[in-house]
C-alpha cells in the first residue's frame, strides 16, 4: 500500500509567507483602526505566528515569528526601534512551537498559546522598550495594557487561528489526493510485468 506524500517544504514556507502577508495587511488596514477601549487593538500578526507555530512545529514558528516581526517593525505607521517585534514574535513563535506536539490531543491547546502568548508578546515588547529608553514603556503603561491586549488577542484568536489551521490543513490534504495515485515509473515497470528484462 502506499504512503501518502508529505507536502512539500517549498509549498509549506509559500503558505507561511501569504498567512503573514494576510495577516500584516488586516493589522495595517482593519486591526490599527478599530475604535477599542484602551487604544490597544488585537494583534492579528502574533495571532499568525501562534497558528503557524502550532501547526508546523517550533522552527517554522521560530522563523515565521522573526520575519513577521521584522516586517511589523518596519511597515508604518513603525514608531519604535527596528526589531523589538522580530526578537518578540521569534521568541514566542518558538515557544508555541513547542506546543505544536499536543495540539491533536488537546482542543484547548491554541487558546491556551494564544493567551499566553499575548502576554508574553505585550510584557517582552514593554521590557525591550524600557530597556532600549522608550518613554512610552513604563510600568504603569504596560499594567494597563496587559490585561485588554490579552482580551482583545484571546476574543480575535479563534478567527484567526481557526482560518489559519482550516488553511493549512486544506492545502496538506490538497497536497496528498494530488499524489495519491501517483507511482514511481520503476515501480509501475515491475508491477506491469515491463521489468526492462528480456
Amino acid at each position: 500500500m502506499l504512503n501518502a506524500p508529505e507536502p512539500s517544504a517549498a509549498g509549506r514556507n509559500a503558505l507561511a509567507v501569504i498567512v503573514i502577508v494576510v495577516a500584516l495587511v488586516l493589522q495595517v488596514s482593519v486591526a490599527n483602526r478599530l475604535p477599542l477601549p484602551g487604544e490597544v487593538t488585537p494583534d492579528l500578526v502574533l495571532l499568525a505566528v501562534v497558528a503557524l507555530a502550532l501547526v508546523s512545529g517550533s522552527m517554522t514558528g521560530m522563523v515565521a515569528g522573526f520575519c513577521a516581526g521584522l516586517a511589523a517593525d518596519i511597515i508604518p505607521p513603525a514608531d519604535h526601534t527596528i526589531g523589538r517585534y522580530a526578537l518578540v514574535y521569534c521568541l514566542i513563535g518558538y515557544v508555541c512551537g513547542l506546543a505544536s506536539a499536543e495540539m491533536d490531543r488537546q482542543s484547548l491547546v491554541p487558546f491556551f498559546a494564544v493567551a499566553a502568548g499575548a502576554l508574553a508578546g505585550t510584557v517582552l515588547y514593554a521590557a525591550t522598550g524600557m530597556m532600549l529608553g522608550d518613554p512610552r514603556a513604563t510600568w504603569g503603561t504596560v499594567s494597563g495594557m496587559v490585561p485588554l491586549q490579552v482580551l482583545y488577542d484571546v476574543i480575535a484568536s479563534p478567527f484567526v487561528v481557526w482560518a489559519v489551521l482550516r488553511v493549512t490543513r486544506r492545502y496538506e490534504r490538497g497536497e496528498r489526493s494530488r499524489d495519491r495515485f501517483a507511482v514511481p515509473a520503476a515501480r509501475y515497470r515491475a508491477m506491469s510485468g515491463r521489468g526492462g528484462g528480456l
